[in-house]
């Protein structure tokens, strides 16, 4: 996907430039493990990361704050399958958008909010607005031949009172994910009742994330 002229062809030009000259060229990081988070042991300055996943890390430059770099370690796969997806995807309110794509690399108009899994460590309310937005995402993606994957609380976010879908990275996977399904139960059945606005804390949340992953390898 090319840079679109609504964000202006010249600043997208300087920042393509920094990306490719300046960021990749000083980057140094490296993927030791297929489930564990990649390790980014140099960032040119003045980029910064936003975040590390275990193919791929983001990076935030703040001459252009509004964008954000998902680079992909060396090595890993995905990269383009994620361009196809926001291929497909194209512009849509609950999701980022590809402004280019480069070999390793996308720049990807940068979503800001909180996910839910924070809204849950620090009390902040999940409106039902917000799991009818993402839900409504999810059936969009899935009308454009997607298959909404790994649709979790670290990957979904609240933004002034709506629903956000953060990472699509796995959403061109074809076996069956339930993940958000279970979520949404966890919300209807246990945050709303007695969760609401409650501060979680952390060890009880990793606590219920192990035991969902070994629910998740018993159903398979």
């Amino acid at each position: 996907m090319q840079p679109g002229q609504e964000d202006g062809p010249d600043r997208l030009a300087a920042c393509l430039q920094q990306i490719e000259e300046h960021l990749l060229v000083g980057l140094e990081m490296a993927s030791e493990s297929e489930h564990d988070p990649i390790q980014v042991y140099t960032v040119p300055e003045p980029w910064t990361i936003v975040g590390v996943g275990n193919y791929a890390a983001v990076f935030v430059h703040p001459s252009w704050p509004e964008w954000v770099v998902k680079v992909y370690a060396p090595g890993r796969p995905g990269v383009e399958e994620e361009q196809e997806v926001y291929r497909r995807l194209g512009n849509h309110p609950a999701y980022s958008q590809c402004l280019h794509d480069g070999e390793r690399y996308l720049l990807l108009r940068r979503l800001t909010g909180v996910t839910l899994y924070n809204c849950i460590r620090r009390g902040i309310d999940i409106p039902q607005q917000v799991i009818d937005d993402i839900d409504a995402a999810l059936a969009y993606a899935r009308s454009k031949g997607l298959n909404p994957h790994d649709v979790h609380g670290k990957n979904v976010m609240l933004q002034d009172g709506r629903g956000l879908v953060v990472d699509v990275s796995d959403f061109l996977k074809e076996e069956p994910c339930e993940m958000w399904d279970d979520l949404k139960r966890a919300y209807e059945r246990l945050y709303v009742p007695f969760l609401r606005k409650a501060r979680v804390p952390d060890w009880l949340l990793n606590a219920v994330r192990k035991g969902y992953r070994l629910l998740r390898r018993w159903r398979s």
